[in-house]
């Protein structure tokens, strides 16, 4: 799964190498949890590439209630495309959510240890999801999101049996505006060889702590 995430480019930086049309301002963020709004790429009606802020956590158009977003921040890709709470979305409201690393945790015994992922080449990438609109009763849109998940790579696995998928600059269209089957060739692990991992505090598993040095190598907490 993918439980938490960092983005501290800021704004313009992240126009550039999306190459958005369009993109809400966004503050540095090093601890971001699902239940929150996140910066969340599209394709637009109008032909455009968009970023906005979706909450994380989809709530399926059909749903009664918006609770059941709690339970669905990520998506296996495995079945992503016929479980019915994902198969409508990964087919036609594909996305893409920017971020600088993620973290994971690694059981070690009756401790977990969060470990920070992110590229050498400290350049921003997308995670790979999908997006929903739900209408509520009072006729209030909410627009939500979810990230999706495959087996992992060599650099993830000593920590976890599950890694997000990574979204290459040179598949960006294809993944937001692809075929189905298009989309779902790029549902695998990303290359170890662009990718790094260090252990980061135990504070980052409180989801209210904040600030910079949460990325940085674990010291004794």
């Amino acid at each position: 799964m993918c439980g938490r995430f960092a983005l501290k480019t800021p704004t313009s930086e992240l126009a550039s190498h999306f190459k958005l049309d369009e993109a809400v301002e966004v503050d540095p963020r090093y601890n971001i949890a699902p239940g929150t709004d996140i910066p969340t790429i599209r394709h637009s009606p109008e032909d455009k590439r968009v970023m906005h802020l979706l909450r994380w956590g989809l709530v399926p158009h059909w749903a009664k209630d918006p609770s059941i977003g709690n339970k669905l921040s990520n998506a296996r890709g495995e079945t992503v495309a016929e479980k019915p709470s994902f198969r409508d979305a990964f087919k036609r409201r594909r996305c893409l959510v920017p971020a600088d690393g993620f973290y994971e945790w690694k059981a070690e015994g009756k401790q977990k240890q969060p470990y920070y992922f992110s590229m050498k080449d400290g350049e921003p990438f997308a995670l790979g999801g999908v997006w929903e609109s739900w209408r509520a009763p009072n006729g209030e849109i909410l627009r939500t999101c979810c990230l999706i998940t495959t087996e992992p790579n060599e650099i993830m696995t000593p920590v976890h049996d599950r890694m997000p998928v990574i979204v290459s600059p040179d598949d960006y269209a294809q993944w937001l505006t692809g075929e189905l089957d298009e989309a779902q060739a790029l549902v695998k692990p990303y290359s170890i060889e662009a990718m790094q991992a260090w252990a980061v505090s135990k504070r980052v598993s409180r989801s209210g702590e904040e600030g910079a040095d949460l990325i940085d190598p674990a010291e004794s907490d």
